[in-house]
């Protein structure tokens, strides 16, 4: 029995045996089958998924875009859709556009209305804003300018320009114009109008076009006007000009051009205005970041209407071609009551500017640069007085600009070729330069970094690099130590 029982458990363990060899062995022979349809499931799964998620307009290698909802910031809100538009990039939606516009404008007595640009491509050539209107642009949303001229509608000279910036007669209008409005606001989720300037570039250095590029947004005679939290790139000329209007405000804005290549896309150009505040902005660009501007020559002393009342600040700004802050050259109906303050100027030609000539007529007065970064920057602070381009040759030769009260305090940076390079003339002297606290590390060890011409004016304290003889020395309290006789000694070197 004892012998039996002992054969029985035996053969019950080789079976147990026996049975898991069996399934380990099927396990393995099917284990790449297995593996295989677990891939095709996979697969299939998101295959399924991305054909959906493309429907909507999405596709699994692009950046995935949240479903943020619109808020409502006028009484009525519309969807560019509902006016027949598609946002594959390929549609021209000029008319979906215009046809918004002119619902909303319908509106005007009771608030205006709020057209809601939804994620997509939305190609479309230049089209008119309306009064009373916000445009909301989602993440993932980008206004495309159609890259044809053709497209472009011709609009006459500025008036107080007299001419095309680049061209006599006619110049194109702007892809996103507006003229005497009154109440817009431009903002989003970051949503994005891209000029494609590219095509218009290369026309530009190949020198085919006929008339003057037009700005990616430009409005004129207008008030209380508002722009944030969206992007602006690739304009075919400069990005943002307000033209003659009030309260304008520009903020949390960022504003991008290749900083080659990519000539005259100034980032904002604040022309004739009054009232603005530009703050919490970034700007890359291929010419100016900011230009202040008010009219050219004759035809700007004649319009007659100063930029004035400007507030500058928390920018971040770089420009490889000209200059992170300028003011001009067209200057001439005058710019007055500027401030820029905590603005980060990195990897540039120039930081800070004012640019004029014989010719222009007009002033540039009450300026303060106050807690300005300078990184890397070939030339710090510039002042120049022999910028001579002229619309046509009826200038006046005798109509010179005048430059006084011009403060600078707070400067400071490193990695700056020359910090000061201040070029006033017998004609046009500059008067009233105040520094005060300014250390900045500077790259060229030689005499020549700390430039002036033909310039009076002061230092409070102790600066870095020691200031031009030109200028009056005062101690911190403000007491006289030493007053200057050389202002009109010129110390420029143009070896750079």
């Amino acid at each position: 029995m004892v012998e039996t029982g002992t054969t029985s458990s035996w053969w019950r363990t080789q079976l147990q045996i026996h049975h898991h060899r069996r399934w380990i062995s099927t396990f393995f022979t099917t284990r790449k089958t297995l593996l295989a349809a677990l891939w095709i499931a996979f697969f299939f799964t998101v295959f399924l998924w991305q054909q959906r998620s493309a429907a909507a307009g999405f596709s699994i290698f692009r950046r995935p875009i949240s479903s943020r909802a619109f808020p409502k910031l006028r009484p009525v809100a519309f969807n560019l859709t509902d006016f027949g538009a598609v946002g594959d990039g390929v549609t021209v939606n000029t008319a979906a556009f215009e046809r918004a516009m002119m619902a909303i404008s319908k509106r005007g007595k009771k608030g205006g209305g709020q057209l809601n640009v939804p994620p997509g491509y939305w190609l479309t050539a230049p089209f008119n804003l309306t009064s009373h209107l916000t445009l909301f642009l989602a993440e993932g949303a980008e206004i495309l300018g159609i890259n044809d001229e053709k497209y472009w509608p011709l609009m006459p000279p500025l008036p107080s320009y007299g001419c095309g910036r680049e061209h006599p007669g006619p110049r194109y209008g702007s892809l996103i114009h507006g003229q005497n409005l009154k109440d817009v606001v431009i903002t989003g989720h970051n949503g994005t109008i891209n000029g494609q300037g590219q095509a218009w570039w290369r026309k530009y250095r190949q020198k085919v076009l006929n008339h003057t590029r037009g700005p990616l947004l430009q409005i004129m005679w207008s008030s209380d006007i508002l722009i944030s939290n969206i992007t602006l790139r690739d304009s075919p000329f400069w990005t943002f000009h307000p033209f003659d209007c009030k309260n304008v405000t520009v903020r949390n804005v960022t504003i991008l051009a290749p900083v080659f290549e990519a000539p005259n896309t100034d980032g904002i150009d604040p022309d004739s205005c009054e009232d603005m505040v530009i703050e919490d902005c970034y700007i890359s660009v291929g010419d100016d970041a900011i230009a202040i501007k008010s009219g050219w020559d004759q035809y700007g002393i004649a319009y007659g209407r100063p930029s004035r009342n400007i507030l500058i600040r928390n920018l971040v700004v770089r420009s490889m071609v000209s200059a992170g802050i300028s003011i001009g050259s067209e200057m001439s109906g005058g710019v007055s009551n500027v401030t820029v303050e905590n603005v980060h100027v990195w990897g540039s030609r120039r930081a800070v500017r004012i640019k004029t000539a014989p010719g222009r007529g007009g002033y540039v007065r009450q300026i303060t640069y106050r807690n300005l970064t300078f990184e890397n920057v070939r030339v710090g602070i510039v002042i120049k007085t022999d910028y001579n381009e002229h619309p046509d040759d009826g200038f006046d030769p005798k109509a010179v600009p005048s430059l006084e009260d011009i403060n600078y305090f707070s400067i400071h940076g490193e990695g700056v070729r020359v910090p000061v390079r201040m070029h006033g003339s017998a004609e046009i002297p500059v008067r009233k330069v105040t520094f005060r606290d300014m250390s900045v590390g500077i790259t060229y060890k030689k005499k020549h970094i700390f430039q002036c011409a033909f310039v009076e004016g002061r230092v409070i304290g102790t600066i870095f690099p020691a200031p031009c003889e030109n200028l009056d020395l005062y101690d911190e309290q403000g007491h006289l130590i030493r007053r200057s006789t050389s202002q009109n000694v010129s110390d420029i070197d143009y070896d750079f």
